[in-house]
């Protein structure tokens, strides 16, 4: 079989419009120095010597999306606050389309900061609502993607759920609904909470852990075998196109109809797994949107999601190296 051409394939993901749909939060790091413990109490004075934010849950997949060249509309809800103003100026400037954000009253925007100290996380703060969204916002959000589907027409949505209160089970329905009334293909990275509820999707990408939680297994034994089972499991409830799960160190199992296997990893020196899993639904998408091929999407958002993980803190993938290993290990 003739090695695929990736420039070419990499050009046709620039003609894609790509939606992302879910909980957007805000990362922010304060990093500094400890040299003293505090008089008030035994704990650590951390002098604040750095202050970043960047974007962060739901947004990283639309980064990664971007980071492609491609157009992406990112489309959630934040709160009418400070940290709501600021995630929107910084996905504005990493060139992701903000128009159909829904600023809410009711809500805050989620912002988890990290205290840092010589690499070391001292504490984390987290300012967050995740309950489910009230019936208003719900209905403004859905509202804003039937507006965003008439304008532009997109090519792929992508629903990454971080637990936050914004895929309710009344949103989730409605968005796959409307996916499949308009023939747009649709992807997801589930949580636990409402993990049967994406009916229908085209790519079902939970990581191992929360496939053997939402089925109730206790496999310890993970082969081909025991995968092939687990999608059968899924789509019984599900009725999905495509399972992608992810194994950890392990690589990326798939399976579409009766096509199944194991994408084992490459061997890389790990720096940090956060947002690899971002990394990997962005890829999977642009990838099975153009061939339709499973395998390749597999292979291809392995090895980017391998790329992330040598990076320290949530990045997003490096175009010319993601094509310059797919040449080099698919080529």
């Amino acid at each position: 079989m003739a090695a695929p051409d990736f420039e070419n394939l990499f050009n046709e993901f620039r003609k894609l419009k790509v939606a992302v749909i879910g909980d957007i939060m805000l990362d922010t790091y304060w990093l500094g120095n400890v040299d003293r413990i505090s008089p008030e109490a035994p704990v650590p004075v951390v002098a604040v010597s750095k202050r970043e934010q960047r974007i962060g849950g739901a947004g990283n997949v639309a980064l990664n999306v971007a980071a492609l060249g491609l157009s992406v509309t990112m489309i959630s809800v934040v709160g009418n606050d400070d940290d709501g103003r600021q995630l929107t100026a910084l996905l504005q400037d990493n060139n992701i389309n903000t128009e159909y954000l829904v600023s809410s009253h009711d809500r805050v925007t989620t912002n988890k900061i990290r205290i840092i100290s010589r690499n070391q996380h001292m504490m984390r703060l987290d300012a967050e609502m995740a309950a489910d969204m009230q019936s208003d916002d719900e209905e403004k959000l859905i509202h804003s993607f039937e507006k965003f589907i008439a304008a532009q027409k997109p090519d792929i949505v992508i629903l990454e759920d971080y637990n936050k209160g914004v895929l309710t089970e009344y949103v989730i329905k409605s968005i796959i609904s409307l996916c499949k009334k308009h023939g747009i293909l649709s992807a997801v990275d589930p949580k636990r909470k409402n993990f049967f509820t994406y009916n229908d999707v085209d790519i079902f990408k939970p990581n191992l852990k929360e496939v053997k939680d939402g089925l109730n297994l206790l496999t310890e034994n993970i082969n081909i075998s025991a995968l092939k089972e687990m999608h059968i499991l899924l789509q019984e409830k599900l009725n999905h196109r495509v399972s992608l799960i992810t194994l950890s160190e392990k690589g990326v199992f798939y399976q579409q109809g009766n096509e199944a296997a194991i994408i084992p990893t490459h061997i890389r020196s790990i720096a940090d797994v956060s947002g690899a899993g971002d990394t990997v639904i962005a890829i999977a998408s642009l990838v099975f949107a153009v061939t339709k091929d499973a395998k390749l999407a597999a292979e291809m958002a392995n090895i980017a999601g391998g790329l992330v993980c040598e990076e320290v803190g949530t990045v997003a993938i490096d175009k010319n190296k993601l094509l310059a290993e797919c040449h080099q290990l698919l080529g």
